[in-house]
């Protein structure tokens, strides 16, 4: 059984969005204002972390990929034992908790230890860096879908990524850019056509936000060709040729095939 909620303090896990601080939340601006504690991500916009008083104390647990500075069940247990301490604890994620951000462990170990806990939401990367861009993830001559995979899982070949990506589907890939031949190649083998329109969102919503536009075949060598750099979104669809985005197309005779799907 569950233990029961413990009086002592109180853990909010609050989403950051996406990077630009005036995209935050105005429940959030107030918690971080009142935290006694805020234990952030490195993907916290630093924008986000200026709203952070002097005096309120601050942990990064940033993580990077096969780096990370604290492991998830020490994230858990610093956030349970802060909160037991008495302290108002704001464990502040990028974008929403509960989009590729870990909430959900972390709600299960405030759970498990009794604690008071309860979820902010925030604006997730897709939604936010999709809108800067000018890239509708729905469109009623488009998509009528759209699905949000993570694309740094481990045996990538073995997802079941069947359907979410073609006519009128919208798929966007989170934390893929080192994969991003591999993503497309595993699509295209599944059947999605090798020129469907990407676009590639780096650092978005962020003042150095750039979007790079070309076909699924071309993704991989587009990423490397480019130097696209993380944090970056990939949108697989006919949307992302909707996108205010530049063509970026490898070989000589794509840019007119980009024109088509326009």
């Amino acid at each position: 059984m569950e233990k029961q909620p413990s009086l002592a303090g109180k853990l909010w896990l609050v989403g950051a969005g996406p990077g630009d601080p005036e995209l935050l939340t105005l429940r959030a601006a107030r918690l971080l204002a009142s935290a006694d504690l805020v234990v952030h991500d490195g993907l916290v916009g630093a924008g986000v972390l200026a709203l952070i008083p002097p005096h309120v104390e601050r942990i990064s647990v940033a993580k990077q990929r096969s780096r990370h500075t604290m492991k998830q069940d020490l994230i858990n247990a610093l956030i349970v034992r802060e909160t037991q301490s008495g302290k108002q604890v704001v464990r502040l994620k990028g974008g929403d908790p509960f989009i590729f951000g870990r909430g959900g462990e972390e709600l299960d170990a405030a759970r498990t230890a009794g604690i008071a806990v309860e979820v902010v939401p925030g604006i997730t990367a897709a939604a936010g860096c999709a809108a800067q861009a000018g890239l509708p993830l729905t469109h009623r001559e488009d998509a009528s879908a759209v699905s949000f995979v993570a694309g740094q899982c481990k045996d990538l070949s073995d997802q079941d990524w069947s359907g979410l990506a073609g006519h009128g589907r919208t798929l966007v890939i989170y934390m893929g850019l080192a994969t991003a031949h591999a993503i497309a190649d595993k699509l295209i083998a599944d059947g999605v056509s090798p020129g469907l329109p990407v676009a590639v969102i780096e650092r978005g919503t962020t003042a150095d936000a750039r979007v790079v536009r070309t076909l699924l075949t071309d993704l991989g060598d587009l990423v490397a060709r480019e130097a696209v750099q993380s944090p970056a979104l990939i949108v697989v669809g006919m949307v992302a040729a909707r996108a205010d985005a530049l063509d970026c197309l490898g070989a000589p005779g794509i840019a007119e095939q980009i024109r088509d799907f326009t």
